[in-house]
């Protein structure tokens, strides 16, 4: 059996009369790094909260390395933790920030020393010792604050949006750094962002959350081309995927204005039986446009409606099937408004819904 560095079982957590967590349940293995992601209110601070000890939980149990910790102190769960807002001692210096909890726990000198050596060497604030955060910019800032987590040498990292203060230029440095920690240290790392970028290409999973509830856990990969749901399809990607309302009969879709799409190539998770309302769903990136439009399954003709130049690559606006669809070329294909061209697409790379019960078919 594998050894599940964080267990968290039928975990249920009200505020009055309304419930935040539902029977949620999450294993979490040995060194894996992952992330929970959702728009805010879904759940995922307060769920990353109650691992913490922060808030008492309403009902269920959660285990740390092995370990009921259900009722456990913070300080006596084995955690470190990294919020949004750094929380740094104004008045001390890093040296001091770095090293207050663990001379408050008593630690003898040397080895205090050797971990805040160790930390500021891993984050590479040796030169920030002596300064005051006042000082200091705001990624110095989280550094210090990962640092402060750090000189714990605990097994879990817990990180809430502690990117989300930051410049884009920043937060993308950041991540890398954040990754590169990962792969060195290998301990488990629960990190909450409402931020997709962040969330693929940090995460070894993803639990994708809306209402207190898992929509779906996998891998990134998997999250990004086989959606489980309309909900984590359209809240993954950027920009998000093309929907087209119809009907589903057998390997046919037809759209709302009586265009035919042949999905024969699509692989079904479940068996379609008689004609079903359903949804279509189309990343941008998989309408093609130009020599590889023969070789689809399904093409038409359309009329471009707004170019964004994007650069790296751009984005144009048209119609299929009377319903609004983007789609995404080379930078170097020049596109205009008005343009008319043939674009087409395989069913196979896309994702098809059950209207009524939203799940991936």
């Amino acid at each position: 059996m594998t050894q599940h560095s964080v267990s968290i079982r039928d975990l249920s957590l009200n505020f009055g009369n309304v419930k935040v967590l539902e029977h949620l349940d999450l294993d979490i293995a040995q060194g894996e790094f992952i992330v929970l992601l959702g728009p805010s209110g879904c759940g995922k601070s307060t769920l990353l909260n109650c691992i913490a000890g922060l808030l008492d939980v309403s009902d269920g149990q959660i285990f740390i390395g092995g370990k009921n910790v259900t009722w456990e102190e913070p300080k006596d769960r084995g955690i470190g933790m990294v919020f949004q807002s750094y929380a740094l001692y104004p008045q001390m210096t890093v040296e001091r920030n770095l090293s207050f909890g663990l001379r408050v726990a008593g630690m003898k000198k040397d080895e205090i020393e050797r971990r805040v050596a160790r930390a500021a060497e891993i984050l590479q604030i040796q030169p920030l010792l002596n300064r005051k955060p006042v000082e200091l910019s705001g990624g110095q800032r989280q550094r210090v604050a990962i640092g402060r987590a750090l000189v714990r040498d605990v097994d879990v990292f817990l990180f809430d949006e502690p990117l989300s203060n930051l410049d884009a230029k920043l937060r993308s440095d950041l991540r890398v750094e954040i990754k590169r920690l990962h792969q060195r240290l290998k301990n488990t790392m629960i990190y909450v962002t409402h931020d997709q970028i962040e969330a693929l290409t940090l995460a070894d999973r993803i639990a994708i959350m809306k209402n207190g509830v898992i929509q779906q856990l996998s891998d990134p990969h998997t999250i990004y081309n086989k959606p489980v749901n309309l909900y984590v399809a359209g809240f993954i990607g950027s920009p998000s995927m093309n929907f087209l309302q119809g009907t589903l009969d057998g390997t046919t879709f037809t759209a709302e204005d009586g265009t035919v799409i042949p999905v024969g190539t699509y692989q079904f998770t479940t068996p379609v039986t008689g004609a079903t309302k359903a949804v279509l769903g189309v990343r941008p990136e998989h309408v093609v446009l130009g020599d590889e439009v023969a070789r689809m399954p399904y093409s038409t003709e359309v009329e471009i409606e707004i170019v964004e130049p994007m650069g790296s690559d751009t984005l144009a606006w048209t119609k299929i099937a009377g319903q609004a669809v983007t789609f995404r070329v080379d930078s170097d294909v020049h596109l205009e408004v008005g343009q008319k061209l043939r674009i087409g697409f395989d069913p196979a790379r896309g994702s098809i819904f059950n209207k009524e019960t939203t799940n991936r078919v």
